[in-house]
């Protein structure tokens, strides 16, 4: 009896050793059988390469796409697919096997002794397939384009792909690739005409900024996007043509001179602007030498620079909700893919994107269509991708998103000058990668004497303030990580200058007083995100200013001189207070202080708790606020799991344990598609990106809040959720843990003098 007792002991010791020794490759994903088309493809990539992979009737395909390959339409292309054929057909054996490999960031497909390894050099933008067999066989290797004929775009909905995004007077057409044999490689390009008005061109014209055209960033003149395939032993078979899904294409193919047991093939790709074409290709062949010089140990850096990202930060739970745990990292791997990109990652799918068909039959078009556009980018959206990053400590990864602002800083100073005279720089909610609104949000039949400078759009009007959340984002990395931030402090003070002096401004054209019999600003017109609309004194505007100065009169002397930081004090001090509102006799958060109506979804009553952080633990008023979660009929009626909601967000910044547990499971449910985190299309596309984002805010609210020094652990974390976790919190501190039956089983802190700013919420 004592040996059975003992033997179950150590049964269970060992058990709970192994769980917590877990690590990141048992979350690899994979397949014992081939894909039915390319909606069950599985994401592989690293540096700002996305391939859709696939075997379908034995054939291994996949998707090409990376950052910033935006046309003359700023439609966001694929730039093309491949197709690897064997003679053998070895892939279509009984015992075949797709795997994605985390810790390493490939994909394996095997079967019998035949082995296929597909990667992306996180350091140099080239895709390496590396082919091994037991027996010599020959490959073939075809490169798919849909756009080897200029495509005029007919239908309505296809437009919605790119900025036009409705039918217009003009033809609007895709172009067709440059695309050919280059000895025994293929040689693909799209580069972008210069000789016909593009979206850029119309866009200026349109909104009335032509006398400063000169002056605007323009990141689609000359953007030229593209790239070889070559190997060695290989030799050119010719063109053949094609349909998949609803497109159809040509094939140029090269196949193995001879048959052998091992091959391998490399694509180089290469995104530029570039005067002339020449450049352009030296550039690409820059790239094929800088890969050949470092063949060598290409994939032992890559494979140590996935090691090293996911040794930065996890979250692994045990038991029947592990699935969270495990798309949380499988989405992890999905962003940073992304990680070195010019683009920031798009929320409308990313890299990843497939055949608009297999989303919803509705768009039977090519693969370069997703909705909400290529090179408009949403700021609701695209906040909720990036904002995880800081716990995940992926800090390195948000550097795109805060050069998309900084390129597009100047066009937005130039908006408040042509059209309001004053300084600041304007950001609208939808607007293009050059900074200016899509000039369809922007509304082109607009009424005689409307505002220039306002998208005359029920949804968008006045609708400014998310771009202080990316400059919250940029604080936090002076105080997470230490970054300098001396590149981003004009930009912040940019966009305060645009609030004081715009808001100045309107109140003078209203009446003789400039601020209200308090001395405060008055917000309106204003908007409480894309819901409330004509308010007066938005509660999202106010959060926002509120944190946003006091964090920048906060920032050490490096930055900010005396005289800069006394001109920010006093516009705090003429902040008003946040909205109050009374809800079945309980007190609770307002969106606004009035508004004239409703024309979306969103809970931006709730914005002072989450993004702002005004409100929740620990905090004054907090019952004011779970009030507003609980009884506001707005919050209520929509509060849901479904793709860009926070409400899962907001329930474990208050603490709400159940509430947070309940949606951050239903968040991270497996997807409809095979791969368990190809969310979507929701609200917007497929991969829905802000899905996932949004889905590991929550989850790490519910482990750790920050406030400043404070770091407070299991705020929402439920007793039944047993986990290891390791994040990141500002002043260079990383907490790891082990948490049972809702306790710290243990706490590692470092550095260890931080130990004692952690509150541990049992």
């Amino acid at each position: 009896m004592r040996k059975y007792i003992l033997s179950v002991v150590l049964i269970g010791l060992l058990l709970s050793l192994k769980a917590q020794n877990k690590s990141i490759s048992d979350y690899n994903v994979v397949w014992n059988s081939q894909s039915k088309n390319s909606s069950e493809s599985m994401p592989c990539g690293g540096g700002d390469i996305g391939l859709n992979v696939w075997v379908e009737n034995g054939d291994v395909l996949f998707y090409l796409s990376r950052s910033g390959t935006f046309d003359e339409n700023n439609a966001f292309l694929k730039l093309g697919r491949v197709r690897l054929q064997l003679s053998s057909n070895p892939f279509n054996r009984p015992d075949f096997k797709q795997e994605l490999h985390l810790e390493e960031g490939f994909v394996s497909i095997s079967a019998g002794k035949t082995k296929l390894k597909i990667w992306v050099d996180v350091f140099r933008p080239v895709v390496h397939l590396d082919l091994q067999s037991d027996k010599a066989i020959t490959l073939k290797t075809s490169f798919e384009s849909w756009r080897n004929e200029d495509h005029l775009i007919t239908d309505a909905k296809e437009l919605r792909a790119n900025s036009y995004k409705v039918k217009q007077k003009f033809e609007v057409k895709t172009f067709k690739d440059n695309i050919d044999f280059q000895g025994n490689n293929i040689l693909f390009y799209h580069r972008n005409r210069s000789d016909l008005e593009n979206v850029f061109d119309y866009t200026v014209k349109m909104e009335g900024m032509n006398s400063v055209k000169d002056q605007l960033y323009n990141p689609i003149k000359n953007n030229t996007f593209g790239g070889i395939i070559s190997g060695k032993n290989l030799k050119v078979v010719g063109n053949t043509f094609g349909k998949y899904a609803d497109t159809d294409f040509k094939a140029w193919s090269l196949e193995s001179i001879k048959a052998s047991r091992s091959q391998q093939i490399d694509i180089a790709l290469h995104v530029a602007q570039t005067e002339t074409f020449e450049e352009w290709e030296k550039g690409l062949n820059n790239i094929l030498t800088e890969a050949e010089n470092h063949k060598k140990e290409a994939f032992q850096q890559t494979s140590t620079w996935w090691k090293n990202f996911w040794n930065r930060s996890y979250i692994y739970i045990e038991g029947k909700d592990s699935t969270v745990s495990r798309n949380y990292q499988l989405f992890r791997y999905q962003l940073a893919c992304n990680a070195y990109g010019k683009w920031p990652t798009k929320f409308n799918g990313g890299l990843f994107t497939f055949d608009p068909t297999h989303v919803d039959k509705i768009y039977p078009f090519s693969v370069d269509f997703r909705l909400w556009g290529g090179g408009t980018m949403t700021a609701q959206n695209q906040r909720l991708v990036y904002f995880p990053m800081f716990k995940n400590g992926d800090f390195d990864m948000l550097k795109p998103q805060f050069d998309f602002y900084l390129h597009s800083l100047k066009n937005a100073e130039l908006r408040s000058k042509v059209y309001w005279n004053h300084a600041g720089a304007c950001f609208t909610e939808q607007i293009e990668n050059f900074g200016l609104p899509n000039v369809f949000e922007y509304g082109l039949k607009r009424p005689e004497g409307y505002d220039a400078g306002i998208e005359y759009n029920a949804w968008l009007e006045y609708e400014w303030e998310t771009v202080l959340e990316f400059c919250l984002m940029m604080l936090e990395t002076e105080r997470y990580e230490g970054r300098d931030i001396s590149e981003y402090v004009p930009f912040i003070e940019s966009c305060l200058t645009f609030y004081d002096e715009h808001y100045q401004q309107l109140a003078r054209k209203r009446g003789v007083k400039t601020f209200d019999e308090q001395g405060q600003y008055i917000f309106y017109p204003s908007s409480a995100a894309e819901s409330y609309k004509m308010t007066y004194n938005s509660t999202t505007v106010i959060s926002a200013l509120k944190v946003i100065l006091s964090r920048v009169i906060e920032l050490p002397e490096k930055y900010l001189d005396s005289t800069r930081k006394e001109k920010w004090t006093v516009m705090l001090k003429r902040i008003p207070p946040i909205p109050l509102q009374e809800i079945e006799g309980h007190k609770t958060l307002a969106p606004a202080q009035t508004w004239t109506r409703i024309q979306n979804s969103e809970a931006p009553q709730l914005y002072p708790v989450y993004p702002w952080g005004l409100y929740g633990l620990g905090k004054p008023n907090l019952e004011t606020a779970i009030n507003t979660y609980r009884l506001d009929p707005h919050v209520q009626k929509y509060r849901t799991h479904i793709g860009w909601r926070q409400h899962s967000i907001f329930a474990a910044r208050l603490g709400l344990k159940e509430e947070a547990q309940e949606l951050t499971r239903e968040k991270f449910k497996d997807a409809n598609h095979r791969f368990p985190t190809f969310w979507g299309p929701a609200f917007d596309w497929t991969p829905d990106h802000n899905w996932g984002g949004s889905a590991m805010i929550g989850l790490q609210e519910m482990l750790m809040q920050v406030e400043d020094k404070k770091i407070y652990l299991l705020p929402a974390w439920p007793k039944d959720w047993n986990a290891q976790f390791k994040l990141h919190a500002p002043y260079n501190t990383t907490i790891e843990g082990i948490v049972k039956n809702g306790k710290i089983e243990k706490l590692t802190v470092s550095p260890a003098s931080r130990k004692r700013d952690v509150v541990v919420m049992e």
